[in-house]
């Protein structure tokens, strides 16, 4: 396979990390962000600093800090080939206690985020004449679970698989390719240490791993037949779950 260069955001910690080690493992070229500098700084080293590797830190929802990360990618390899938008945040809180300033988190971190960055790198991907996006969603945009309301992030992220099939459309023809993966519950720092109790919402009965969503990605990113798809990665959350 072609040797690619991968950008990642918020590559920090969870599946992005576990993402960009998979592309690295394969031989890609591989551009990491996170907002948090000193964390970014961790998961550069713990990814071994090499050739292959850079790091950008800012905040995704500006636009600045995805045309750093063609800079770097640009700079690297010469080439933008992949942008997996993985920065997000998520809680729980009752509809009615939402405010206008922590639904604004949500649309600023993951729809923003996905937004702005995307439209830095799609420039460069239609003078390559290639490209592909992989968003980073979630099933329960269609699988609502009462116990656990969450109307701020899951609108944003609703509105990022709403995105990803317009921008399908609207650059399928220059060659780019636009997806989202929508994970279930993966074992990251986002979660508690009690996910496993709720190992119940995927049919398969056992929460995911960050680097079964990380093949996943791994497998879009190389397949060139891939577009306008959402894509579950989620023990079978999208079609059902056990009674608790």
């Amino acid at each position: 396979m072609k040797k690619q260069t991968v950008l990642i955001t918020g590559a920090s910690s969870g599946i992005g990390l576990e993402t960009a080690r998979y592309f690295l493992e394969k031989g890609d070229y591989v551009i990491i962000n996170s907002q948090t500098e000193s964390k970014l700084r961790e998961a550069y080293h713990e990814l071994g600093a090499g050739k292959n590797l850079a790091m950008v830190a800012g905040d995704v929802s500006k636009k600045a800090t995805g045309e750093a990360m063609v800079q770097a990618a640009m700079e690297k390899s010469g080439s933008v080939d992949v942008l997996i938008n993985n920065a997000g945040i998520y809680e729980n809180k009752p509809f009615l206690e939402v405010s206008e300033a922590y639904l604004d988190r949500f649309l600023t971190t993951n729809l923003k985020g996905t937004f702005f960055t995307t439209q830095a790198v799609i420039p460069t991907m239609i003078k390559q004449k290639n490209g592909v996006v992989i968003n980073v969603g979630t099933p329960l945009v269609y699988h609502a679970i009462a116990e656990s309301p969450s109307t701020a992030p899951i609108s944003s992220k609703g509105a990022i698989h709403a995105l990803t099939l317009q921008l399908a459309a609207e650059f399928g023809k220059e060659n780019i390719r636009v997806n989202t993966v929508a994970p279930g519950l993966i074992r990251t720092p986002m979660h508690g240490s009690d996910l496993d109790q709720n190992s119940g919402l995927h049919l398969i009965n056992r929460i995911g791993e960050p680097e079964e969503v990380a093949h996943m990605i791994h497998a879009i990113a190389k397949n060139q037949l891939i577009s306008g798809a959402i894509i579950n990665v989620d023990g079978g959350m999208g079609a059902g779950h056990h009674l608790l």
